[in-house]
């Protein structure tokens, strides 16, 4: 006797519900993940939250930062597309923010040293690892020595895009994707900018500069990983 069929559809009928599912299907696939992920984190140290979408996540990281707290906010398109720096200025927070719009040159460079002694900072990274490991990669270096030490609390948020297999992977995507993405707007005559694609330069101008990898949450910082489950930032 002949079992059953797993699908009776027809063809055009099971693209249709693949195209339906889509959405859903990538949600699964982003929450498993960062499921994953954030079982590798804790078991390094990190404090961590998972979050559905982008809104969940925003009032999540609002939760952890005290009253009155000064804020220092990294060089992040996922903080913006949140838009977390205007609600927390709108708040009455003391924000250091250098990608504030009207600064002078003297005065970005002033909200960069602020962040390393701010009471919260805010960041995201260019990737995290299945593993557990966060890794960012800097042209000037405040993100990555904010987030390792100085601040009282660090709140690192990261869409499940931005999770990878591994350390290799982590590092190339840093440097073949976080950097051509996020450098685009500038115009910088810089390899990546004009071609997309990261050519290890010696341009005096050049943003990958300073890679940090967090192994594990490093001793006198508190730290708290939130992972969002859709594409956030690049």
């Amino acid at each position: 006797m002949q079992g059953p069929s797993p699908s009776q559809d027809a063809p055009e009928d099971i693209y249709a519900k693949r195209l339906a599912n889509k959405e859903n299907t990538k949600r699964w696939y982003l929450q498993e993940r960062a499921q994953q992920t954030i079982e590798a984190l804790q078991k390094h140290g990190f404090a961590t939250i998972y979050s559905s979408d982008r809104s969940e996540a925003k009032e999540e990281v609002l939760k952890l930062i005290p009253e009155s707290a000064s804020i220092g906010l990294g060089g992040s398109m996922t903080l913006r597309e949140m838009g977390l720096p205007q609600h927390l200025a709108d708040q009455g927070h003391t924000t250091f923010d250098h990608w504030k719009p009207g600064l002078a040159p003297d005065q970005v460079m002033e909200a960069r040293r602020a962040q390393l002694t701010c009471d919260v900072f805010l960041t995201s990274a260019n990737a995290i690892t299945l593993g557990g490991e966060i890794v960012s990669t800097d042209g000037i270096g405040n993100r990555v020595s904010a987030m390792i030490f100085g601040p009282k609390k660090v709140i690192i948020v990261a869409g499940a895009n931005k999770i990878v297999k591994d350390l290799p992977s982590a590092l190339r995507r840093a440097k073949e994707v976080a950097a051509p993405l996020s450098l685009r707007e500038t115009g910088l005559p810089l390899p990546c900018v004009q071609t997309g694609i990261c050519a290890d330069c010696e341009s005096p101008l050049r943003m990958c500069r300073a890679s940090v990898i967090l192994e594990r949450k490093p001793l006198n910082t508190d730290i708290t990983v939130v992972i969002v489950g859709e594409e956030l930032g690049f």
